[in-house]
Parts: C-alpha cells; structure tokens; sequence
C-alpha cells in the first residue's frame, strides 16, 4: 500500500511510472523509505504520522531557504503521509568513516568529513533557527522540564527496569529533578537537531548533506555536539573528541561565545543525559520491538557510560551508584574489558632470542613457525617479507601455514575471551622462524588481524626485525 502511494505521487510529479522501486533500509523509526529509479531517480518516503511529516517537510523548506545542505523536496502528497526528496546516494558519514571506527584510528580522510560536519553545526542551529516557527516541531516545541523527563523516564522504564536491576525509584526521580534543573541552566534559542550523528549525516561528493532532523527543536547547542561526539558506534576516541570540540567552538564563537571551560563542563552533563536518553531507545527498539541492530549497539553505549564516570557527577549521587551498577553486569562485563586488554603480537628471528614480554607480566605464546615452508629459501623473495603480497601468494598455495593457524586461532581465541572475562590487560603471542621475515611475520599479521576483528580489543603488532610497530 505503501508503496503504491509512493509510486502514484512519482507518477503524478513526473508524468511516468519509475523505472523500479527499491525499498531501502529504515533505521530507528517506522518511517517507509524507496529508492525510485529512472529518470528522476528519487526517494520516496511514507511516514506514518503527518505532523511529524508535516515538520520534517516544514523544516526541508526552511533550512533549503537558509542555505543549509538538506535534501530538496520535489513532491508530496495532500495529507503529507507521503513525499518524494533528493536522492543523495547510498555513502552516510557512518559508511565513511568505518575504517575508523574499526581501528579506532581515523585518517585524515576521515577526520576531514568530521571536521566539515561539525563545522556546519553551528550553522544548522543558529541560521536554522533564524525565522522558524517552532510550533511546528514533533512532538515538542522545545527541550524542556517535560520533555527531559520523559527521555529520562524512557531510560529508567524501557532499559533500567529491563535489566533486572534493583533500586529505590524515589531517590532516582529525586536525582533526575536535579539533571532536569542543570540541563536548563543555560538559555538558547538555537534550532537544536536533537538525532545529530553520523547515520544521518549523508556524504555526497565529498561534502556532509544533513537528513533525519525531524525530532529537532528549540533547545541547547551542547545537546547535539555530545549526541554526534558521544554516538555508540561511532567510536571517537578523546583525542579525536577534543579537536572536533575545538573545530566546533571555532565556529561557534562568530554566532556565541562561551567560555572553553564552562561549554566542556555543561557539555559533560549532557553527555550523560543523551547517553540515558540512547540507552532508552536500545531498550526499547532492542528489548521490545526486537530489532538486532539496536541490541548490538548496547555494549558501545555502556562503555562510554563507563568512561564518563571515571568522574563523579556530584549533583546526582544515586544515579551515579545505580549506574555503576549497570556497568557492571557480567553481561557488559566482556565488551567492557575490551578497553583494557591489550594484545601484542610480535614476529622475531629466532637468531636473535625469544623476545621479552614488556608488560611485565610474563607468560603468553610463543609459536615456532619454522617447520613451515619457507619462501626465503628462494631469490624471489629473500628481499621481501611476509606483508608483501608475491610472499603471502606463495604461503597461502603451499598451504602450510593455514593449517597451523587454526590451530593458532583455536588456542588464542580461547585464551582472550577469559582474560576479556577476566579483565586481564595483556596478553603476548609472538611467532618465530629463522629470519624473523616472512613466516612469522606472515602470521602475525593475520592473527593481529583475527583477534581485533573478532574481539574488538586492542591490538599492538610488533615486527622486531623490520623495525615496524602499529596498533589497530
């Protein structure tokens, strides 16, 4: 039905039926969105509640107007349950960054569409807010008392409660009246997106377009820098979060200055409102509606929870001991221990001794690869090593090395998922041969490679007789 709808206002804006109708995936709301093909090639989208179509529509219009990069939209229907808008391609700022957030190293790529977004950001919430009419926002006007506690009673019914956790509701509400009171401290009349990050940053020609605003509202710039900076998945480590903050107050001080110190301090609160307000969501969308995606982002949010209360929140002191409590249910537990183990992987020549665990802690693995065959026996390779493709070709049809790595993968697959149980902070795994080139070197990679992508935890690879050194 809803696709029908879509097709008939294509239709009746173009003169022609699309060429096909490709149903693209949703994300956290129950909005209907195609991808229709031909000549226009648009998008169409059917939502199931028309204010907040009609606020989504109203705001296209009025942030095209401003010279804000949004999607153009081309038709919609009467009732404004469906529309047709800008087709900007299939790359989202989530999408382009994903070599980063795998790594938790950003290049310079990615930290240059970073840099761009969050520039943009003031503009989005100071022109953008020039001339609005803000009744028109879904489903609040602004960001107030109300609207706080219902995010913050959002956490505490569709996620506290569904962990099992035990805790006396009275002196929670007692707390949340106190946040309620620091987070409207501060005055704005700035247009505040309210669902600012990643996913809905779309990448088109190398320059960020903004889609999805149609939660936003009145309300406090610091809301969206902690929703984009603090997203789950995203992965930002502090020192990439502290230069976007400067990017970000750069700009910020043309529309409204404030002091670094006070924007960081009040920022820090609504850090730990918006990460509530995400845990609600997960609970909700993962728990009850059953969607896998938000389950999985679970652990992400929980480990910058974790993080965030390295430093106490003085004003709410309950809160802070039931939370603490949160992070540390066995079922976090394991992707929270992914911050402290480190794993070293590390090729060496056996000519020249096993090398020494610098943790201190002793112990670990040390595989001898020499039994393998060996490719420096040949001129073709006695130059190259075990990253140099001519050589991982020559290991990988003899075959030998598979076989031994399964083994390999079988015994450290084991030995970190207890020290992640556990929360161990090293483990050591080194591999031998009799250069210290290319066997060793070969299977050190692909189990650096193995463990971060299977366990998300901190890898160091360590090359001895290369001189070579990086982290994933």
């Amino acid at each position: 039905m809803h696709q029908e709808n879509i097709q008939t206002l294509y239709q009746t804006y173009t003169g022609h039926l699309p060429e096909d109708i490709e149903p693209l995936a949703g994300a956290g709301s129950n909005r209907n969105y195609y991808r229709l093909k031909g000549n226009p090639q648009l998008i169409g989208v059917y939502g199931t509640s028309e204010a907040e179509n009609r606020a989504f529509l109203y705001m296209a219009q009025h942030f095209e107007a401003k010279g804000l990069p949004v999607p153009h939209v081309y038709a919609q229907t009467d009732d404004a349950m469906a529309y047709l808008q800008e087709d900007l391609g299939d790359t989202s700022l989530f999408q382009a960054i994903k070599q980063g957030r795998n790594t938790g190293i950003f290049n310079e790529t990615e930290k240059t569409l970073l840099k761009q977004t969050i520039r943009l950001l003031p503009r989005i919430q100071f022109e953008g807010a020039e001339d609005m009419d803000f009744s028109v926002c879904y489903p609040q006007a602004e960001f107030n008392r109300r609207s706080i506690l219902w995010d913050l009673n959002y956490f505490k019914y569709c996620f506290l409660k569904a962990t099992g956790i035990d805790f006396q509701e009275n002196l929670l509400e007692d707390d949340f009246e106190n946040m309620t009171q620091v987070l409207l401290a501060d005055t704005f009349s700035t247009f505040m997106y309210r669902d600012f990050q990643s996913r809905n940053v779309m990448i088109r020609e190398g320059k960020p377009y903004f889609i999805d605003f149609q939660g936003g509202r009145k309300g406090p710039v610091y809301y969206d820098v902690a929703s984009f900076l603090w997203q789950a998945k995203a992965r930002f480590p502090q020192e990439l979060r502290n230069e976007l903050i400067h990017e970000y107050l750069e700009v910020l001080q043309a529309y409204c200055p404030l002091s670094e110190s006070h924007f960081k301090e009040q920022l820090r609160q609504f850090v730990l409102f918006r990460t509530l307000q995400v845990l609600g969501a997960y609970g909700f969308r993962g728990y009850f509606e059953q969607k896998p995606h938000f389950l999985q982002s679970i652990p992400y949010a929980i480990g910058n929870l974790d993080q965030l209360l390295e430093e106490d929140f003085p004003a709410y002191p309950y809160l802070c001991k039931v939370l603490k409590q949160l992070t540390r249910l066995p079922v976090y537990a394991t992707e929270l221990n992914k911050r402290k183990l480190t794993v070293r992987v590390m090729s060496f020549s056996y000519k020249k001794g096993i090398p020494e665990d610098p943790s201190g802690n002793g112990g670990g693995y040390v595989f001898d690869c020499r039994a393998i065959h060996n490719p420096g026996k040949y001129d073709a390779y006695k130059q190259l090593t075990g990253r140099d493709e001519p050589v991982i070709r020559f290991l990988e049809e003899d075959g030998e090395i598979l076989t031994f790595l399964e083994h390999v993968y079988a015994l450290a697959d084991a030995h970190v998922q207890r020290f992640l149980e556990r929360g161990f902070t090293h483990l050591s795994i080194c591999f031998g041969c009799t250069g210290g080139q290319h066997r060793s070197v070969y299977a050190a990679e692909h189990v650096a490679q193995h463990i971060h992508e299977k366990f998300g935890a901190n890898v160091e690879v360590n090359h001895r007789e290369q001189n070579i050194t990086y982290k994933y």
